[in-house]
């Protein structure tokens, strides 16, 4: 549902949907990880969170 909004809005380089920026989609379940690799070319990767 959201995969076409957010789509064309990182297509057409909204300076809010960064690569970064998109994974708080598949964080908050609006992506899935092969929906945000199909829109950026680049594997979901969750950074580590410093200790």
């Amino acid at each position: 549902m959201w995969y076409n909004t957010i789509k064309k809005y990182y297509d057409n380089k909204h300076p809010q949907y960064t690569d970064e920026n998109l994974k708080t989609f598949v964080v908050a379940k609006m992506l899935a990880e092969a929906e945000y690799k199909e829109i950026t070319n680049i594997i979901y990767v969750i950074e580590p969170t410093p200790a």
